[in-house]
């Protein structure tokens, strides 16, 4: 056998880390490197990612890497595109990956500052909508009515009763040139927005509905299907922002009712028991609708 053809393609994430089996953070990264290329530097907050990827001795980055603390990942990353210009090169670029946590809550500060100062960071939301690596406390990504170890669903409490902040209006309401929203379901667009992403200067954004089998609750073969019915009811809308308007949206091909993604995890089982489960639901419902309607997301109004 011709020895090319079974070279494999350098992988820049490689196998061998310690993810949970059906980590969609872990295939989100993969195909983050695949878009950017080599040239880039990695800074990575404290949180999951960090922390399966850096057991002592071992580790799967085939591309620069910086660990740092909870809150200051965007400092760091402003840090290093300093230090790049300093030095004349222009080729490498970097990119920040944080969890949900230091995104929406501990490091939104530092983000935001970030954004202000037009910073060239290209900063990635690997959204799992909690804080998976401390025992699946709340974070203001987490879904309404979702149960948390933080905000337990039971007699008294239907779980989270707030709603998701909406982080990507807020980033393109910074004045930056590009925020988009991809989702592990759809790798093939996820890699095409990362690289639309890169050819860009300036601060970018892009957040990735990334499923945890561990903490959500399904089984890890279930990992694509998940995040599938995520989108497909509108409650996880893919879309890209340019300049703070809306240019681009990807189409439901066929609603699915928000049912269907609320039965397929046990961290929103409490919500199929008990007086108020009907109302819950329906309350969900309405922000899928409301997503399909604010982003156009069904091909034909009629569906």
């Amino acid at each position: 056998m011709n020895e090319k053809s079974v070279q494999r393609e350098e992988e820049l994430f490689e196998s061998g880390h310690r993810a949970c089996h059906g980590c969609g953070m872990a295939l989100a990264v993969r195909h983050i490197l695949k878009a950017t290329g080599e040239n880039v530097i990695v800074v990575t907050p404290t949180g999951c990612l960090e922390t399966f990827t850096s057991p002592y001795g071992y580790s799967p980055w085939r591309v620069p890497w910086i660990h740092h603390l909870f809150e200051n990942g965007p400092a760091i990353a402003s840090g290093v595109v300093a230090a790049l210009e300093a030095q004349g090169r222009d080729r490498e670029r970097v990119i920040a990956i944080g969890g949900d946590g230091s995104t929406f809550d501990i490091g939104f500060g530092a983000l935001s500052g970030m954004l202000e100062r037009g910073e060239d960071v290209l900063y990635i939301c690997v959204d799992n909508g909690a804080y998976m690596n401390t025992g699946g406390q709340r974070s203001s990504a987490s879904p309404l009515y979702s149960a948390t170890s933080t905000d337990p669903a039971g007699k008294q409490s239907p779980g989270k009763i707030q709603r998701k902040k909406d982080l990507p209006v807020i980033i393109a309401a910074h004045g930056v040139p590009y925020v988009a929203t991809a989702s592990v379901a759809y790798l093939k667009d996820l890699q095409k927005k990362v690289k639309k992403a890169m050819a860009y200067r300036g601060p970018r954004y892009i957040q990735i509905d990334t499923t945890c089998p561990s903490v959500w609750g399904f089984p890890s073969d279930r990992t694509l299907e998940v995040a599938r019915l995520g989108v497909n009811s509108g409650l996880n809308p893919l879309f890209e922002m340019e300049e703070g308007k809306l240019t681009h949206v990807r189409k439901i091909k066929q609603k699915v009712p928000v049912e269907e993604y609320l039965k397929s995890q046990k961290r929103f089982r409490h919500m199929f028991s008990g007086d108020g489960a009907s109302k819950e639901i329906a309350a969900v419902q309405a922000l899928a609708d409301e997503n399909i309607e604010k982003y156009g997301l069904l091909r034909d109004a009629s569906n």
